[in-house]
């Protein structure tokens, strides 16, 4: 969990089992088969769950005592569905940066390369080159000036931005960014950059005006190169064949896809007439997109609750490509469903400043494992968790967008959603203990 796990399952002494749900990487292709699309979506976890519990059971002579279904990303996402439909299986859930609603995800990456577009420069082919809409000393100054509105609205001035929401409403792209007037140097941006950058934060919408997919969060963590990567390289590398084989139905055609570039791809999908087909079933694809890819009654965890079961969500507030927004919004839903007692059962905890699964200017390195089965097993409540940068020196992995003002082992509390880390007015900036969950 988080960048560099520093105690894996299987450190920790746990049987492990991993899956890549029942295809090789990278090539989408698989989607054109209706079975392994079933498999990607949800089938693969219900299939290996009692496998894995069988062959622990034939090797040790019993079966375990406990078991957890842990991932990040698509793994996240299977954390989730699981957590949905074969809750009776686990008796703890850790979902990291989870794209639950990785169709609709997908298809904003296409929209995005679309609306990136229109401020790039194109390449010899004359396709646009994403990497040119916003260079990354444009998006360090967006950052910076995040920085300068938001820093100290938790009570401390040290280059990360603990209260989130209420950094939405103090940072305006608008005014707090300076308009380029000239020529773009790093210094300012294009009032035709605003519109494109103020549009994709917003998130998708279609001719109605329907949100197509929830927005993004501004977080000093955008000027991470792990952002910029899912922006930038990702739509017409990842997303395009992801939507075209696994969440459109009926899926492309192999030849139909590689007979043109994937930018090109990204550019002809329509948010009107392709964006729908998630939701399409045939009699060859008879279970949608979107049915087999996302937690069916994602908001009752009934299940999940009424066996004892724990669950710990954790989210980047830079994630650039699942909005950490849309799994807030989640968690708010599944305590209103369950009276606003979800949390007896279920946490969310956001990550200041981490891009997806890790990296960007964060404390991302941290272990939930072990607060979910100390929850599970000892009734611990995991209130907050302590997480550290990987500054120089770091033994596991370094990482290159710690910025080189903050201490090389700063830690911070994790605080369950929505609380904040707030400074408590005196004691080491650069200690988790200065800090308080408010």
């Amino acid at each position: 969990s988080g960048g560099a796990p520093v105690a894996p399952g299987l450190v920790q002494g746990f049987a492990v089992l991993s899956s890549d749900a029942g295809h090789p990487a990278p090539t989408p292709f698989f989607g054109v088969d209706p079975q392994a699309r079933l498999d990607y979506g949800y089938q693969a976890v219900g299939t290996l769950t009692p496998m894995a519990k069988n062959l622990i059971k034939s090797a040790y002579g019993k079966a375990p005592d406990r078991s957890y279904l842990a991932g990040c990303s698509n793994g996240g996402r299977h954390a989730m569905v699981g957590a949905s439909r074969y809750a009776e299986q686990y008796d703890g859930i850790l979902a990291g940066n989870p794209g639950f609603h990785l169709p609709k995800a997908a298809t904003t990456q296409l929209w995005k390369a679309q609306q990136y577009a229109k401020v790039s420069t194109k390449d010899a082919s004359g396709l646009p080159d994403l990497t040119t809409a916003v260079s990354p000393a444009e998006f360090k100054l967006i950052s910076s000036k995040i920085v300068a509105k938001c820093d100290a609205l938790d009570g401390a001035t040290d280059g990360q931005v603990n209260d989130v929401a209420a950094c939405q409403a103090a940072f305006n792209l608008q005014t707090d960014v300076p308009t380029c007037t000239g020529a773009r140097d790093g210094s300012c941006i294009t009032s035709e950059q605003k519109g494109v950058l103020a549009s994709i934060f917003a998130g998708p919408k279609n001719s109605k005006g329907e949100a197509l997919y929830t927005g993004t969060w501004w977080d000093p963590g955008i000027a991470g190169a792990n952002f910029a990567s899912w922006h930038f390289g990702a739509p017409a590398t990842r997303d395009a064949g992801a939507v075209a084989f696994i969440f459109t139905s009926p899926p492309s055609s192999v030849a139909a896809f590689t007979a043109i570039p994937g930018m090109q791809y990204a550019l002809n999908f329509s948010m009107e007439t392709d964006y729908p087909k998630m939701f399409a079933t045939n009699t060859t694809y008879t279970e949608s997109p979107w049915s087999y890819m996302t937690p069916p009654n994602e908001t009752d965890l009934s299940t999940l609750k009424n066996r004892g079961a724990k669950m710990i969500v954790f989210h980047g507030v830079a994630d650039g490509v699942f909005s950490p927004m849309d799994t807030a919004y989640w968690m708010d839903r599944l305590q209103a469903n369950h009276s606003g007692k979800a949390d007896a059962f279920a946490r969310l905890f956001l990550v200041p400043g981490m891009n997806h699964c890790s990296g960007g200017p964060a404390t991302d390195q941290f272990d939930m494992l072990t607060p979910l089965v100390n929850w599970v097993e000892k009734g611990q409540v995991p209130d907050s968790v302590v997480a550290s940068v990987r500054g120089p020196g770091n033994a596991a992995a370094v990482n290159a967008d710690v910025p080189a003002t903050w201490s090389a082992s700063r830690t911070r509390p994790l605080c369950s959603y929505p609380l904040v880390a707030r400074y408590n007015g005196s004691g080491d900036i650069e200690s988790a203990a200065s800090f308080s969950c408010r």
